[in-house]
């Protein structure tokens, strides 16, 4: 497989100058958490937005606690 190279988009390249200022493990770790948190609050917001709009319910939620993801593995005899 041939791999190409993408050029970066501004949200990327502002992002790689961010880190260029990053000058230790603590502050690496908090933008880390900052990052995890966004994403955390954006994640919120679309299930309460399904939630609002009737997309989304208990039922749903109990649904998926029950539902089991795990890959059937396939035993060599």
């Amino acid at each position: 497989m041939e791999l190409t190279a993408k050029p970066l988009n501004e949200a990327q390249l502002d992002f790689l100058q961010l880190l260029g200022h990053i000058k230790t493990t603590e502050e690496l770790d908090e933008l880390r958490q900052v990052v995890s948190d966004f994403y955390a609050r954006k994640a919120e917001e679309a299930i309460d937005k399904l939630w609002d709009e009737g997309k989304w319910d208990n039922e749903k939620n109990e649904a998926i606690l029950k539902e089991h993801l795990r890959t059937p593995y396939k035993y060599a005899r």
